[in-house]
């Protein structure tokens, strides 16, 4: 997969690495909230066309 972009002097690969941390992190509130946070993410990436590699 070529995904470097690049410019007359630049050269770059876009990947981000992104971590959801509840305040409180009460695993209570986590595990009701979970799928809604999974779906709102990929629902974000398919808007703007990003690749989800790995989702733990």
């Amino acid at each position: 997969m070529n995904d470097i972009r690049s410019l007359s002097h630049s050269k770059w690969r876009c990947k981000y690495h992104i971590v959801f941390a509840p305040k409180y992190r009460r695993q209570v509130i986590y595990k009701k909230l979970k799928a809604d946070i999974g779906r709102i993410l990929r629902e974000l990436c398919e808007r703007k066309g990003v690749n989800i590699v790995e989702a733990e």
